[in-house]
C-alpha cells in the first residue's frame, strides 16, 4: 500500500468526507486484493477522488462518503468456502451500515453504492440478505435495502458468456492482482471459480429479482491489463455491462485497476461518473421517502398478521 496502511488498520466503515447537513450516503466497496482507500487513489500522485476536496466532495456538498473495508485477499474470498466468506462480508456490510446510520440518526437517508470489481458481488449478496430481513427481531437490517437508490458497478463480473466464463474471469482477476508464483502456491482457482460451481452466478441470480428497485449504471474497462506475458481484459464488456432494460452502461478508458481512480476533473470518465451520482442524489430525495412509507406499512401489516396468528381463530 502506498502509505503503509492495510485494511486491518481501518474500521469497517471509514468516513472520507462529510458535507454540511448530508442528504445521502455514498458508499464505496473495493474488490479483490483491494484496499478501502488505496484502491481509489491514483498511483503516481495519490489523488483520492472520493475524499479530496477538489474532486467528488466539490460536487456533492450535502453527502457523506464512506468506504467499506474487508479482507479481500484471494485466500479469504476463494476456495471451498468462498460462498460462505462472501456471505460473511455481505452480512458485515449490512450490520455496519445499519449501526453507523442508527448512530448518525440517519436510518432513512438514501444510499448510493460505488463498487469496483468483486466488491459488486459482495454488495449484491448484501442487498439480497437485507431484502429478506423482515421479521420483527431483525427488521432493522431491512433498512439498507429500503434506503438503497442506485449502484455504480465498475468492472464487476455479472455473468459468464461463451467466450468469458466466470471461471476464466476469476482467473484473470487473480492474475491481475497477484503474482503467478503466489497464486500457484495457493492452489488452483479453487472451487468457487470452477464452471460447475457458479458461486458468482448464484449471487447474480439472487440479485436479479431486486434489480428493478435500483438505478444501475454498468461500467466496463476499455484498456487491457498487463498480465506480464500477455495483455487482456479482466472483465469483458458483456460480463461487466449486460444489456438490461432500465439500466445505463458506458466504457471507461482505463484498465481494470485504473477504472476506479481519477486524477482530476478532466480525467476520462470522471464527469460521466460524477454526473450520474448527482442525478441519482437528486432523484433519490423524492423516491426513498415513498419507499419508506411503503416499507413501514408492509412491516406493520406483517406484525399485525403475526399477532393475529398468535391469537388464533
Amino acid at each position: 500500500m502506498q502509505n503503509g496502511t492495510t485494511d486491518k488498520d481501518l474500521p469497517a466503515l471509514t468516513e472520507v468526507y462529510r458535507g454540511q447537513d448530508p442528504v445521502v450516503d455514498v458508499v464505496a466497496i473495493h474488490g479483490l486484493n483491494g484496499h478501502a482507500i488505496e484502491t481509489f487513489k491514483t498511483k503516481k500522485t495519490g489523488k483520492f477522488w472520493l475524499g479530496d476536496e477538489d474532486l467528488l466532495p466539490s460536487h456533492l456538498k450535502q453527502a457523506r462518503v464512506l468506504t467499506f473495508s474487508y479482507n479481500a485477499s484471494v485466500a479469504a474470498l476463494f476456495g471451498s468456502a468462498s460462498a460462505d466468506r462472501i456471505m460473511q462480508h455481505a452480512h458485515t456490510l449490512i450490520a455496519e451500515l445499519v449501526a453507523d446510520r442508527e448512530l448518525e440518526d440517519a436510518v432513512r437517508r438514501p444510499i448510493i453504492f460505488i463498487c469496483h470489481s468483486l466488491g459488486g458481488i459482495v454488495l449484491k449478496r448484501a442487498l439480497a440478505y437485507s431484502s429478506s430481513r423482515t421479521s420483527k427481531q431483525v427488521q432493522h437490517l431491512h433498512s439498507i435495502f429500503v434506503s438503497t437508490y442506485a449502484i455504480l458497478f465498475l468492472g464487476t463480473p455479472h455473468n459468464g458468456s461463451s467466450t468469458a466464463s466466470l471461471a476464466s474471469i476469476g482467473r484473470r482477476l487473480v492474475d491481475a492482482v497477484v503474482p503467478s508464483k503466489v497464486f500457484d502456491s495457493e492452489g488452483q482457482l479453487l472451487d468457487a471459480l470452477k464452471e460447475d460451481s457458479e458461486v458468482l452466478q448464484n449471487i447474480t441470480d439472487m440479485f436479479a429479482p431486486l434489480m428493478k428497485r435500483f438505478r444501475i449504471y454498468f461500467f466496463w474497462e476499455q484498456e487491457k491489463t498487463d498480465f506480464g506475458a500477455t495483455r487482456g481484459y479482466v472483465v469483458d464488456k458483456e460480463s461487466a455491462a449486460p444489456i438490461l432494460d432500465d439500466t445505463e452502461r458506458a466504457g471507461l478508458s482505463y484498465d481494470h485497476r485504473g477504472m476506479c481512480r481519477f486524477e482530476s476533473r478532466n480525467s476520462p470518465g470522471y464527469r460521466l461518473v460524477v454526473a450520474a451520482l448527482l442525478r441519482y442524489v437528486r432523484e433519490a430525495q423524492g423516491v426513498i421517502p415513498r419507499r419508506w412509507a411503503d416499507a413501514t406499512e408492509m412491516l406493520r401489516s406483517e406484525r399485525a398478521n403475526e399477532a393475529a396468528e398468535l391469537l388464533g381463530p
